[in-house]
């Protein structure tokens, strides 16, 4: 708010304070800067999802609590750029951690609150649009901008929003932990299944006369497993695993390839038995068999992997379904087919079907045991602190 008053003088060369006196008071020019429509809904939401919202403003304390009280943040006492002098790192990251605002800040004590909540392991997002924003754009895990901001604020950034809608932010992190969900899933499946194999092939060739698994086999075996999983970004996601952050976290992805990795080396080793005690497999027919059930077991072991809950519970996003049946479909099938011979495959007998097919159902019975029960996604609560 401005107060605008006049007074006719005389044309002069330079005007000097002193001339600002017996002045006619004419009103007052108010600036307004409106929030933007369903903000209030949109912090609220972002809330629900485990993101806290802070504001860092060089205003007034009584202006910037205002704002907090009309868009949710609450009524909590703004912390002043004073106040953030006098405390120490330590003592920063705490009270920044309590506070929902601070107010009469510079750009500097706000790259100071930014790198004291980073060093208490909270992931940052940070919205600025002006030039003295720069250092904290930089330092942010995530730096975000608007379309209208100075050049140097965008260039800064890791986002530049084409709108003033924080819905779009929102959306944007449910968006990337459905990714990230997805992600895990390849991951935990992927190296437990490979970790399986690997000491299932190390372990054949030690006491078997001939190769596990030719090389044109394994080379067939991985390509049509990495088909089914190319559908794994369009998979549904559990509300569970989007409504919270998640981190990264390879001592996770290490637990559970250790875990999960010696169940599918068992069914490795239970299937080499049976077709070596019961089928009398000769190299070709050994071959073809370790092909079908290990294509089978580690194709259809992500129906179990991608959810916390029971896989009954949790529906797989179609193409997820039709390209793991599709790739199923072709491990029964191929050694029936003329290509066989190419591919040193043999027609095995029809009760070793029917010996995979029950190999399956328990193999993934006995992995969603362990899955559900030892290894969860979730981080330790100790360790759970993601509060941009």
């Amino acid at each position: 708010m401005l107060a605008v008053a006049w007074r006719d003088v005389p044309a002069q060369p330079a005007y000097r304070v002193e001339d600002e006196t017996g002045l006619v008071f004419a009103g007052f020019v108010t600036f307004a800067d409106p929030l933007v429509p369903g903000i209030a809904a949109t912090l609220a939401a972002l809330r629900r999802d485990g993101v806290q919202v802070k504001i860092l403003s060089g205003d007034d304390a009584p202006l910037v609590q205002r704002v907090c009280e009309q868009v949710g943040l609450g009524t909590q006492p703004a912390v002043t750029g004073v106040e953030v002098d006098r405390l120490g790192d330590a003592a920063l990251g705490r009270a920044a951690e309590r506070a929902t605002a601070f107010a009469r800040v510079s750009p500097a004590q706000k790259h100071r609150i930014l790198l004291a909540l980073k060093a208490r392991r909270h992931v940052i997002g940070f919205l600025g649009d002006g030039v003295n924003d720069a250092p904290s754009l930089h330092a942010a895990d995530v730096g975000i901008s608007v379309a209208n901001a100075v050049d140097v604020a965008k260039d800064s950034a890791d986002i530049v929003l084409r709108e003033r809608d924080l819905g779009v932010l929102h959306d944007g992190v449910l968006e990337g932990r459905r990714a990230f969900a997805n992600v895990m899933k390849y991951l935990l499946m992927a190296t437990s299944s490979n970790f399986g194999n690997m000491a299932s092939m190390a372990a054949g060739m030690l006491f078997l006369p001939f190769l596990p698994m030719t090389p044109v086999q394994i080379l067939l075996n991985n390509f049509l497993y990495d088909i089914a999983q190319a559908t794994l970004p369009t998979d549904t996601v559990d509300a569970s695993a989007i409504r919270r952050p998640q981190r990264w976290n390879v001592a996770q992805i290490r637990n559970f390839m250790l875990a999960i990795g010696p169940i599918s080396s068992l069914y490795d080793f239970l299937t080499f038995y049976v077709l070596l005690a019961v089928f009398g497999a000769s190299a070709p027919l050994f071959q073809s068999g370790w092909f079908v059930e290990s294509l089978t077991t580690q194709t259809l072991v992500v129906f179990v992997i991608r959810t916390l809950g029971k896989a009954r519970r949790s529906r797989p996003g179609t193409p997820l379904i039709l390209a793991s049946a599709a790739v199923v479909c072709l491990a029964w099938l191929l050694p029936l087919t003329p290509l066989a011979p190419a591919l040193g495959f043999v027609r095995p007998p029809a009760g070793y079907y029917a010996f995979v097919a029950a190999a399956a159902a328990t193999y993934l019975a006995l992995v969603a045991a362990v899955h559900r029960r030892v290894l969860a996604w979730r981080v330790p609560a100790r360790r759970r602190r993601w509060r941009p």
